[in-house]
């Protein structure tokens, strides 16, 4: 099986144009905050922020007891070097109250958040037969996968101590760990209604996206790969896949997270797509890519398959 590509070389594991020790990516100084960080990716993308500096790393998740040990299992990793605050908060990104609660301490506290990392999914209701999931269950998802991230990204955009006047200090950068499914057709039946409440907020964040300057509010979304969390293992054996290597998404959120990767603002690419060579034929007009970045708006955005995107100026145009 051939994956989606658009260079020649396909990672599986992290490289160095994307490693946090690479000082074009440097977090120092800056306070990144992951929704669902106590495991799996969100924990790896923790650490990679750990190793690039990062002067706080603020891990949300509804678990506390989760919480708590992989707060101390990055202060044992990271805290003799004494460069790395972390601090663990329980909460729920389906819920709004508790989402208000999260940005109402962070004020009290003082903190301002520089990186908002969008992990935290709801993964069911699962079922190959779409008319016979639980409509409730539905909304669950889209709670979740739309409607949380979409409160997050409002708190996170209008915090109360971020400067009135934008300052390269003070540019926000927003990371949205999406998912294949979002384009997978057909969709795998067990995932319908994740890849379509993913599908939905990549949607509504690419709006977002569209309404913000790069220099003061960078927008990535990107597929993680597969991986295999403690998510995946209740639904999938290990031998099922050939997994990728939790370096890979990990040390790309830290590389999306900085100018290095401005040019793809409000794009959705993969994680496995070499970073240099995709700027390199991005930039290059006389390539196909070179050719879409350029003249086609809706290019790795959510549209549809076959039609060229159609803009409100374009049609104004014509």
């Amino acid at each position: 099986m051939s994956f989606p590509s658009l260079g020649t070389t396909y990672h599986r594991t992290s490289y160095p144009a994307i490693s946090p020790s690479q000082p074009a990516l440097s977090q120092a100084g800056r306070t990144i905050l992951i929704t669902g960080g106590g495991g799996g990716i969100g924990f790896e993308i923790a650490r990679s922020f750990a190793k690039a500096s990062a002067s706080r790393v603020i891990i949300v998740d509804r678990r506390a007891a989760f919480l708590n040990e992989a707060v101390s299992n990055l202060q044992q990793e990271f805290g003799a070097k004494g460069v790395t605050d972390f601090i663990a908060r329980q909460g729920d990104i389906g819920d709004d109250a508790s989402i208000t609660s999260l940005w109402e301490y962070l004020h009290s506290q003082g903190i301002l958040v520089n990186v908002l990392v969008l992990n935290a999914a709801f993964f069911g209701p699962n079922g190959a037969e779409t008319l016979l999931l639980d409509k409730d269950e539905i909304m669950q998802a889209f709670q979740v996968n739309v409607g949380g991230n979409f409160l997050m990204t409002t708190k996170f955009v209008h915090q109360t101590l971020r400067p009135s006047i934008p300052a390269a200090d003070h540019q926000l950068y927003l990371i949205n760990v999406s998912t294949s499914q979002i384009h997978t057709y057909p969709t795998s039946g067990s995932l319908n209604t994740y890849g379509t409440s993913k599908a939905a907020w990549m949607a509504m964040l690419g709006r977002i996206a569209d309404q913000s300057k790069v220099d003061e509010l960078q927008i990535i979304s990107y597929h993680p790969g597969a991986l295999y969390s403690e998510g995946a293992s209740r639904y999938v054996p290990k031998d099922l896949l050939n997994w990728d290597d939790m370096s890979l998404p990990a040390d790309y959120a830290v590389w999306a997270a900085s100018s290095e990767a401005s040019w793809l603002h409000g794009r959705f690419v993969w994680a496995h797509w070499d970073v240099d060579e995709l700027r390199a034929a991005a930039t290059d007009v006389t390539n196909e890519v070179g050719k879409q970045m350029k003249d086609e708006e809706g290019y790795l955005k959510i549209g549809v398959l076959g039609l060229p995107s159609v803009s409100l100026k374009r049609l104004m145009k014509e």
